[in-house]
């Protein structure tokens, strides 16, 4: 398989290093590449690795059922992969734990009697396992989430050359055009591909549009079976019913999300359990609308106005039935602004210690709303080269913000107050601003 570089592997190399290393649990949708990395990480900065699924291994489950001392489980793992576990040398790697939860539960005895074992742990759907602090030893792991690759992770797997001119580019550089009109195309096939690993790959390998679209009707059924098959206590139908309504959530007006369009009459009581669980699931980033736009924005949520994307901006395209010839043609397409906005957030996260927020009311709309230290952004996202919205306009005139940023197909440069970021670069805003 071609290996796809993913920038996740600085994090574990400094949990590696890390003296008050815990047990790490890598959470992440299905599908993001949450076992590869773990491998790849092993493979390359260890002397060797170990690997047990719960899933596909029944029996591995007793070990953990039958014995809490850590040495006493090392022994016995080291039997089964007839192989000698070495403190330090030999990482650990537990998959789809949320097959076991005494698996889970013993990654604390690791921490408490044995910490110079590295561990390493994932799971699919385990953020809704990990949403109830019951069931895992809270404070005694450290944790990760793993999204599909960002545009930056993308360009470097299908055009590292033009990636080593993308990294290069400084605060307030003149991006030359030939580099410019290249990125904006790659820009435009991450939004039909996506950051699926497995997209991604065969993208590299066959460069067939019609065999990403299959893979991601594909993913789209893996995740609608998962629904039934892992939701504990929250009702299964529900929550594809809200993950089907995305797309035609996005697609009206404010793109605010309504329960009533889930369902006619349906209500905040029937949906809002199925809602939580997609979001732990990592299936879905949700922005909640603020009051004020004012340091500490989590002060403002409005936590009844929020706004709901999906987790990959591919799958969007997929799930909202965009040809690929309207994003190619640079034509204006009826989904063409949530689709941007789509991306933008996808980049945006986990860039900031603070999640995106939006700000609407009567009068105005703010695509998204950054804080970065006390500093507060407003922040607009158009998907081509059209010039900021009124109300941005008037915002930025009446508050006169340190930075407000639209990010848009135009080229890198200030227009004013505003600085306008070509799409491409959402993902080093911060190391820009």
């Amino acid at each position: 398989m071609i290996s796809v570089k993913r920038s996740a592997i600085s994090s574990l190399i400094k949990w590696k290093k890390d003296p008050e290393r815990k047990p790490l649990i890598i959470r992440g949708a299905r599908q993001v590449g949450k076992t590869w990395l773990m491998k790849a990480f092993g493979q390359s900065y260890y002397h060797n690795f170990v690997y047990f699924n719960f899933d596909e291994d029944d029996a591995l489950s007793s070990i953990f059922k039958m014995n809490k001392n850590p040495q006493r489980i090392i022994e016995l793992l080291s039997l089964i992969v007839g192989e000698k576990i070495i403190p330090d040398q030999t990482l650990i790697i537990f998959d789809e734990i949320q097959e076991c939860p005494e698996a889970l539960n013993a990654l604390k005895y690791f921490k408490e009697k044995a910490n110079d074992y590295h561990v390493m742990a994932a799971g699919s759907l385990l953020g809704t396992l990990l949403a109830q602090p019951k069931s895992y030893p809270v404070g005694m792991v450290n944790l990760m989430d793993l999204y599909p690759l960002s545009f930056e992770e993308f360009l470097n797997a299908t055009d590292p050359i033009l990636f080593s001119y993308y990294e290069s580019i400084q605060k307030d550089q003149q991006i030359e055009e030939i580099f410019h009109s290249r990125l904006l195309e790659v820009y435009n096939y991450y939004l039909i591909i996506g950051g699926m690993p497995e997209c991604v790959v065969s993208w590299i390998n066959y460069k067939d549009p019609a065999r990403i679209s299959q893979i991601q009707r594909e993913l789209i059924e893996i995740y609608e079976n998962d629904f039934s098959k892992h939701n504990g206590k929250v009702n299964s139908g529900r929550i594809l019913m809200v993950f089907r309504s995305i797309a035609s959530q996005l697609a009206k007006p404010n793109e605010k999300f309504i329960y009533g369009a889930v369902r006619q009459g349906g209500r905040a009581r029937d949906f809002e359990e199925a809602i939580e669980w997609l979001v732990s699931a990592g299936m879905l980033n949700r922005i909640y609308n603020v009051s004020k736009m004012e340091h500490p924005l989590s002060a403002f949520d409005k936590l009844d106005q929020f706004k709901l994307f999906l987790f990959d901006t591919g799958l969007l395209k997929h799930m909202a039935g965009i040809d690929n010839s309207a994003i190619l043609l640079k034509s204006d397409y009826q989904f063409k602004g949530p689709l941007t906005e789509n991306y933008v957030l996808q980049q945006l996260c986990g860039q900031f210690d603070n999640a995106p927020r939006y700000f609407s009311d009567k009068h105005s709309e703010i695509d998204f709303v950054l804080q970065n230290g006390m500093e507060i952004i407003p922040v607009e996202a158009k998907g081509g080269e059209n010039k900021a919205a009124t109300s941005f306009k008037r915002y930025i005139t009446k508050y006169q913000p340190e930075h407000a940023i639209r990010f848009s197909k135009r080229g890198y440069r200030r227009d004013g107050f505003i600085t306008n970021i070509p799409l491409y670069l959402a993902g080093k805003v911060k190391e820009i601003l």
